[in-house]
């Protein structure tokens, strides 16, 4: 909400310095803290709105208590009625959505007194159903007292079937995703026409997160949708928001399709930010190789968020994957109890997978200010409204600073103090931005990557558009250059077919079901209790060998299960409640082929090179690790098929000279490499929107395609994504903060602070850090002068 004053603290909470000094308290905990920077206050700057909103959105927007816009949202106010399409990128709880809404409400109501017809309809697309959910809450809060004229929404796959025709029919602003929009919306237009003919505006919340082939798609989708709405005689206006992000206009731009203009200045209040940086404590354990062993940021995130709850700061920690949000929430259980047994019942853990009356549930309560501590996965990174936070740990980096400040924001939404606290994971990347604060606070966040024209995503989707409406060669423009090349080959398989001037859909399955848009190669697999049949949840099927295999051991809702038994034909992996003592993590080889190099720049007698490959992948056995302290206890073989990716890489070589200079002898070569390649591969998420799941990376002393020792780094997702062709635009810093990162390690041979990876189907054997930093001295040397 916007108010006329400036923010003030909010009686009875303590500053956010004071509760990091509280947290801090205790043997060696303030010596965990690396940096700590403070964003002071900021009054905010009002104007007034456009003439052109209907007075009585005005009168409403003025009910729910906000006198006057800022001079962002009157702005984007003003584009729209222009019929531009704008993108509003500001910081979180700067109001944005305000900024939309209000001519799109103001459309709305406008269509409502049209004498015949349904009247001006508008479209909301959230990357999540829960954003969804709780922008038709606010969307119904703040349109009530304008009567039935704005009929909010939400069509997604939790929407009840009987509910479904209501919408279709009288809704005139309809909230879902892009997976119902490809799935749902577009395959059956002619039953929406009414709603597609009226179309004014179409809402892309949170458009930062379209980003990689997740993105990719989205911009094919949102081809069709325009496709369809211009059958229909619709020209929609595109209204964007997004995280504050690096030329906002250009990634709304290629997302959409269509000119965009950007809003990037903040004109709203916001309360002061504490943001520290924390580093875990080495533990006197020795990992792999006789490394150093720093303690987990899970553990130490489940510490802090027991205090924070003692405390009474309401908090949600961020983390990166569903077992850490089970395991930490289970963590924090514990140790309350112990302090006071009702407190332990106030924390929680929300993550996907959930069933969506466990979402809905979860939601509610931290809304309602019941739970007090959250452990979360990305799901509430974006807007969902959990006003009231006073705090946010942050398990790990979480991959770009556009995520970073997005989940620090979720914090002192109300106007009052925030305290951020990001604590480091033993990883290479987490422990330079802990050490080079610079990296995070005087650096802009990252550009969006992503690229429509990957075959492997605009394929799927001109068979769609053909399935929707048959293509014409006019048509082929709207999806971009590549598409007129992939018609002759799509023809050839049979599934498109020329009748005079158009291209029609052959087949009796619906071509919308050809591919997944989140790029997760089929579909989910089911996770079931198998004494009673109980769905506990799903795994993205691309993930499902290296987490739900035979053994395995798997949480969910607080509870520990082992997989008994994971069948790939039926998607199916049987789970038995247990408690085991340890962890599970797979192990997995990789072998790397070059099917074609696009382009290639000379350092020196070094190579760097971008191009496709072909990836397989297996997984062939675990390791049981004691919780906690992530001890090997043991590893137990798996018999699991390969699986085959063809993607985008970027790699160098070396030749036996240059290794000699560097004084690599044969016997180093093999660690040096390796070394190289996960340090590489921690590092590249600084320089790409990206996070190191996304990527993968293998090295050879000598590769057969190559003839010399080679390091490639891919993208992790069919066709590519855009990282590797972003690491290879940005060689020479990427390349560089990776030997720095390397070098300034404190340990003796190598840790995973530097070069050991958590995600390493070796082991992390063999691992060279002096030779390694050789290597990439000697590689910067050659390539001085030349591109990267």
């Amino acid at each position: 909400m916007a108010h006329d004053d400036p923010p003030q603290p909010t009686r009875g909470r303590p500053a956010p310095a004071t509760v990091l000094h509280r947290l801090a308290t205790g043997a060696g905990r303030a010596a965990r803290i690396t940096h700590t920077e403070h964003l002071p206050p900021r009054t905010g700057r009002h104007a007034d709105w456009p003439d052109q909103i209907r007075s009585e959105v005005i009168d409403a927007i003025r009910a729910a208590g906000i006198a006057r816009p800022w001079e962002h949202q009157a702005r984007a106010a003003e584009l729209a009625l222009r019929g531009e399409s704008v993108v509003v990128a500001t910081g979180t709880a700067s109001g944005k959505s305000l900024g939309y809404l209000a001519p799109v409400l103001s459309a709305l109501l406008d269509g409502s007194e049209a004498p015949n017809g349904r009247g001006a309809t508008a479209l909301y697309l959230a990357p999540t159903k829960a954003l969804a959910a709780d922008q038709r809450r606010a969307v119904a809060d703040l349109a009530a007292p304008l009567g039935t004229a704005i009929r909010p929404a939400v069509y997604d796959g939790d929407t009840p079937f009987e509910e479904r025709e209501w919408v279709r029919q009288y809704a005139t602003y309809v909230l879902t995703n892009p997976d119902m929009l490809h799935r749902g919306i577009l395959p059956g237009h002619p039953r929406w026409s009414s709603f597609l003919r009226q179309l004014a505006y179409v809402v892309i919340d949170e458009c930062h997160t379209y980003r990689g082939v997740f993105g990719s798609h989205v911009a094919q989708v949102l081809r069709r949708l325009r496709r369809v709405c211009a059958r229909y005689g619709a020209d929609p206006v595109f209204l964007l928001a997004s995280a504050t992000a690096a030329d906002p206009a250009a990634a709304a731009g290629r997302l959409t399709g269509v000119p965009v203009t950007e809003i990037t200045d903040d004109a709203s209040p916001r309360g002061e930010l504490v943001f520290a940086l924390w580093e875990p404590p080495l533990t006197e354990l020795s990992g792999e190789r006789g490394a150093p062993v720093r303690r987990t940021a899970t553990a130490e995130s489940a510490d802090l968020l027991t205090d924070l709850v003692v405390q009474g700061t309401r908090t949600v920690a961020f983390v990166r994957s569903r077992r850490a949000a089970e395991l930490i929430a289970l963590l924090a259980q514990d140790k309350l109890s112990a302090v006071d047994r009702s407190l332990a019942g106030r924390v929680g853990a929300y993550r996907g997978g959930y069933l969506p009356e466990e979402r809905r549930a979860i939601e509610r309560e931290l809304h309602s200010g019941r739970l007090l501590g959250l452990a979360s996965t990305t799901a509430l990174e974006l807007g969902v409204d959990i006003s009231g936070l006073d705090a946010v740990l942050l398990a790990g980096y979480p991959g770009t600073r556009a995520s970073l400040w997005q989940q620090a924001g979720r914090a002192g939404r109300a106007g009052q103090g925030a305290l951020a606290v990001l604590i480091a994971r033993d990883d290479p990347l987490d422990t330079y931005l802990v050490h080079h604060p610079e990296a995070l606070f005087d650096r802009p966040v990252e550009s969006t990557v992503l690229d429509p024209d990957n075959p492997y995503v605009l394929a799927p989707h001109l068979c769609a558009a053909a399935a929707e409406l048959p293509l014409t060669e006019a048509d082929l423009a709207l999806f971009g250059p590549e598409a007129l090349d992939l018609i002759p080959q799509l023809e050839k398989r049979g599934l498109l077919r020329r009748r005079r001037d158009s291209w029609y859909w052959t087949r009796r399955e619906r071509a919308a079901d050809l591919t997944d848009i989140r790029g997760e190669g089929g579909r989910p697999v089911q996770v079931v209790e198998a004494t009673t049949g109980r769905l506990l949840g799903t795994v993205d099927p691309s993930a499902a060998h290296a987490t739900v295999h035979d053994g395995a051991v798997h949480l969910h809702q607080g509870r520990t299960y082992l997989v008994n038994h994971l069948d790939l034909d039926d998607n199916v992996a049987l789970v038995e409640e247990a408690d085991p003592p340890y962890s599970t993590m797979a192990r997995d080889t990789t072998a790397i082929s070059i099917l074609g190099t696009e382009t290639e720049e000379p350092w020196g007698e070094a190579r760097l090179s971008f191009g496709s490959v072909e990836v397989t992948h297996q997984v062939v056995s675990f390791l049981r690790r004691k919780l906690i302290t992530g001890e090997v206890l043991g590893e137990t073989k798996l018999d699991l098929p390969p699986r085959t990716l063809r993607t985008r890489a970027v790699w160098w070589t070396l030749t036996e000279d240059q290794l000699e200079r560097a004084r690599i002898h044969p016997e180093e070569l093999p660690g040096a490499l390796h070394a190289a390649e996960h340090a590489s591969i921690g590092i590249l998420p600084l320089f790409a929107t990206c996070d190191r799941w996304d990527i993968g990376g293998v090295s050879f002393p000598l590769h057969p395609d190559t003839g010399l020792p080679t390091v490639f780094v891919y993208d992790g997702h069919p066709g590519g994504a855009g990282f590797a062709e972003r690491a290879y635009r940005t060689a020479r810093a990427w390349l560089t903060a990776t030997r720095e990162a390397i070098a300034a390690c404190e340990c003796e041979f190598g840790c995973p602070s530097c070069i050991q990876s958590p995600k390493c189907g070796n082991g992390n054997d063999p691992l060279d850090k002096p030779a390694a930093v050789r290597l990439l001295d000697c590689l910067l040397a050659a390539g001085i002068g030349d591109a990267g």
